[in-house]
C-alpha cells in the first residue's frame, strides 16, 4: 500500500525537486548604477527630443539561480508618484542568473521625454521649466512578485550613447 501511495505522490513532488526557498531580491540582488542622464533621441516631429535613461548591472548575491529574471524601470518626476515612462526587459531566461554572476550593462530609456524646437539639447537641460526625474528599478524572477531593488535620480547630463 505504501509503495502505491508513493507512486501516486511522486509525480506531484517532481516539479519541486529543484525548488529552494524564495530569494528576497531586496537582499539577493545587487543593483550597481553605471550611469544616468538624458539620451538624445533625435528629432521627432521637427523637435529635439531628450528622454531619461539609466544604465546598470545586477549581481546575484544569493545562493540560488534566479530563473526568468526580469526588470522594470519606472521613471517619475521627482515630486510626483505617477509613472511618467517605463521600460521592461528580461535579464535572464530559463537558464537564470547564477549565484555570484553579474549581468552585462543593461540600459533602459523612457519612451517619454522633453521636446523643444527653439533650444539646443543642452539649453533644454538648463531650462527653468525643466523638471528632474528619478527612476525606480523593480525586479522579479520566476513567479515571485515585483520588488523595488533601487531608486536613483536622473542626472542632468546629455547622453549620446
Amino acid at each position: 500500500m505504501r509503495a502505491f501511495i508513493r507512486l501516486l505522490l511522486f509525480p506531484l513532488l517532481l516539479p519541486c525537486a529543484g525548488c529552494g526557498p524564495t530569494v528576497d531580491l531586496t537582499k539577493g540582488l545587487q543593483l550597481a548604477v553605471v550611469g544616468t542622464g538624458w539620451f538624445d533621441a533625435g528629432i521627432v516631429n521637427g523637435q529635439n527630443k531628450l528622454v531619461p535613461s539609466v544604465s546598470f548591472t545586477l549581481k546575484n548575491v544569493s545562493d540560488q539561480s534566479l530563473g526568468t529574471l526580469q526588470v522594470n524601470a519606472v521613471f517619475r518626476h521627482v515630486n510626483e508618484n505617477d509613472e511618467w515612462g517605463s521600460g521592461f526587459m528580461t535579464v535572464a531566461g530559463s537558464e537564470g542568473l547564477a549565484p555570484g554572476a553579474t549581468t552585462a550593462t543593461l540600459t533602459v530609456k523612457s519612451q517619454l521625454g522633453y521636446t523643444g524646437s527653439d533650444q539646443t539639447r543642452l539649453d533644454m537641460l538648463a531650462n527653468t521649466h525643466f523638471v528632474d526625474v528619478r527612476v525606480e528599478v523593480f525586479a522579479k524572477y520566476a513567479s515571485t512578485q515585483w520588488v523595488r531593488v533601487g531608486m536613483v535620480p536622473i542626472a542632468r547630463e546629455l547622453l549620446t550613447k
